[in-house]
């Protein structure tokens, strides 16, 4: 794992080294075990890098054996082994173990056609010289980030947007279209971000770009091919395909761990992965006070049949309110909630015990329909069949029991659920959720003007793919759901960035895509059994979780702290964004509006959770603003002197006399 960056020129007028410098210092989080940089007359790129495969022969940029192939990469390929062999077979000569070079032979050997083979998590650039292009690609679901700008004619690419500013050639703007996405949808939907001119390479795609101009291809795309029965095997496939996913997301050359949540899917992570480990593997768990009731004993129950070394850290308010700025920044896009102060915390931790890699339950609701949303909409249509039925709607209160203890009563279940949209609409499923956002309502008529004609649900709507049609409705529920939420958000703000604000790596055993192809495949009622969710995968589960340990699922519902963001005593901060003065200055909400929901909130007079997301909302649109709009992103550059390596146009230097002239630098 690491953090890359580029500036690929449309003439040959050279890319500064203090330019490249910057951009690996805006992103050294990611990478705090070296750097290294290429510098050419056209193309230029920086690498920071997390070493945990092949600790002493990986070092990037990376080059083939006359120079002409030139990689700067971000992931990792799990079947590199069996690609190397494959590679090596064809005559390719390897100088390292790293899964690095087989990006670089594959490349030579297979062109694009290098993506369909991997499996792994990953962002790259390829420089090509014989060609004169520059190559870049995501993995299939957006596990990895890559952001992109184009100025006249140059390329600028990066693992954050930060990286880009630094280069201290793009300026810092405001998308006024791509932040309406982040406070509808939650997060902006790819390619667009709230930053105007940088946009998001979209998971499943590559890029080539030549002489100043940029053509993108899809080479993966989700499709749910629903069979109309489970195949009488289908869980012994289920089996074969996890241990093998598991099996490849163990290689590493330094130590990794588990994250237990307490949950079905960090349950069956953690056991798996433990069982083909030493005995005693690190496991970790973080608490933010979750009203659903304290985790801890599932967690025991979970690490003591494991067997592993647990460490567990709560967080309290203090320290959520503390640190929501420093996740802000590794974020880069409004908030709704401290779900990603919790995974920030958790990486903190998983760093200070020495672990570098944290095997995760990322995916399994999305493909097993484990998340909320399928019960939910299930239970919408059930209930629009005789909107009167009071009974019918008591159901809801099973999906979100932390609702029902609140005793919201009749209106607020038809409110929320039942007016949100007709069954036939296309977003039916997420349509509560993003008419629910509420914060649209904040805007000053101004930045309403500046949005006139922007309908970004209709957007959304007019987007989807043709195949979209012919699925179920809870297969265009899952589309959604992997679109719009998981991959901006779940692996990204709440994932990737997180994790790697401490240099932690992040796996994920569920985002292999040959499970999401079976997933895929199966009748819904094989993933959504009336409101028992993830069917199938209980069923497996039975089988191959230690005795002791029950399969069962814990509540999504995350705390939005919002109480320990408007408090009276919160911290001077939230005061200095949320003054009418400051929210004037910004220009996107009405100072008015505003501050009558603070004094509201601060007074017990809004106690209802839909009210907690806009909150949080409004703020980190404030302070987001002023971490990146209205301040510059200004770093001093990384020493072109304590590089790993410096590799430049006219040299092809072996991997062996980089680290033999790097020791000698240093000695």
């Amino acid at each position: 794992m690491s953090g890359i960056a580029g500036i690929a020129r449309r003439y040959p007028t050279g890319v500064g080294v203090e330019s490249l410098g910057r951009m690996a210092a805006a992103i050294k989080h990611r990478g705090p075990d070296g750097y290294g940089f290429y510098v050419g007359s056209n193309v230029g790129f920086a690498h920071v890098r997390l070493s945990v495969v092949d600790l002493h022969g990986g070092a990037q940029p990376l080059t083939n054996e006359d120079g002409r192939i030139v990689v700067t990469y971000n992931g990792e390929v799990y079947n590199h082994r069996e690609l190397r062999l494959e590679l090596e077979a064809r005559g390719h000569v390897f100088r390292t173990r790293c899964d690095t070079e087989v990006l670089v032979h594959g490349y030579e050997e297979w062109g694009s056609d290098l993506l369909h083979r991997i499996n792994g998590q990953f962002a790259f650039a390829i420089y090509d010289r014989n060609r004169g292009t520059v190559f870049v690609a995501r993995d299939r679901f957006g596990v990895r980030p890559l952001f992109y700008a184009q100025r006249s004619g140059d390329f600028y690419f990066a693992s954050e947007i930060k990286a880009i500013l630094a280069s201290g050639e793009v300026d810092a703007a405001l998308d006024a279209r791509g932040l309406d996405e982040v406070l509808t949808f939650g997060a902006a939907r790819h390619a667009r971000t709230p930053f105007s001119g940088i946009a998001c390479l979209e998971p499943g795609t590559y890029g080539i770009w030549k002489d100043g101009a940029l053509w993108l291809r899809h080479y993966y795309e989700l499709d749910y091919p629903e069979a109309a029965e489970e195949p009488p095997d289908a869980v012994e496939q289920l089996d074969e395909i996890m241990l093998r996913s598991v099996g490849m997301r163990l290689r590493a050359d330094v130590p990794l761990g588990v994250h237990v949540s307490g949950g079905l899917n960090s349950t069956i992570t953690a056991s798996l992965a433990a069982s083909a480990s030493r005995p005693g593997i690190p496991s970790f768990s973080i608490d933010v006070g979750n009203p659903q009731g304290d985790r801890s004993d599932r967690q025991r129950e979970v690490t003591e049949a494991i067997g592993s070394h647990h460490t567990f850290s709560s967080i309290g308010e203090d320290t959520i309110a503390q640190s929501f700025p420093d996740v802000l920044w590794h974020a880069e896009t409004p908030l709704f909630s401290a779900g990603p102060v919790a995974m920030y915390h958790l990486a903190k931790l998983t760093k200070e015990s020495g672990t570098k890699i944290l095997l995760k339950g990322d995916g399994a609701d999305e493909l097993f329909l484990g998340s909320d949303v399928y019960k939910e909409v299930s239970v919408r249509r059930f209930c629009m069949r005789r909107p009167e039925s009071r009974s019918r709607q008591r159901l809801f209160g099973r999906v979100y029991p932390h609702l029902a203890a609140q005793e919201l009563g009749h209106e607020f279940w038809s409110s929320t659920f039942l007016d949100a949209g007709e069954s036939s609409d296309l977003l039916f499923s997420h349509l509560p959720r993003f008419l629910g956002a509420r914060v649209g309502q904040f805007y000053t008529p101004e930045f309403t003007d500046a949005l006139a004609g922007v309908d970004v649900i209709g957007e959304l709507r007019a987007s989807l793919p043709t195949r979209f049609f012919a699925w179920s409705p809870l297969n265009q529920a899952a589309y959604l759901e992997m679109t719009t939420s998981l991959a901006p958000y779940g692996l990204s703000s709440c994932g990737d960035r997180m994790s790697m604000a401490h240099g932690v790596e992040g796996r994920h055993p569920f985002l292999d895509h040959r499970l999401f192809e079976f997933a895929a495949a199966l009748p819904t009622r094989s993933r959504l059994s009336g409101l028992r969710e993830k069917e199938i995968l209980r069923r497996w589960a039975s089988r191959v979780l230690p005795r002791g340990i029950k399969a069962r699922s814990i509540s999504s519902f995350q705390p939005s702290g919002t109480p320990a963001l408007f408090r009276r005593n919160s911290p001077a901060w939230v005061d200095d964004h949320l003054s009418p003065d400051a929210v004037r200055r910004v220009g996107i909400f009405s100072p008015d509006a505003v501050n009558a929901l603070v004094r509201s909130y601060r007074a017990g007079s809004v106690v209802e959770l839909p009210w907690h997301q806009p909150m949080v909302g409004v703020l980190s649109t404030q302070l987001w603003h002023h971490q990146f709009i209205q301040s510059a992103v200004t770093l001093a550059p990384l020493p072109m002197g304590k590089a790993s390596v410096v590799l430049r146009d006219n040299t092809a230097i072996p991997h062996a006399t980089l680290v033999a002239n790097r020791a000698d630098r240093t000695s």
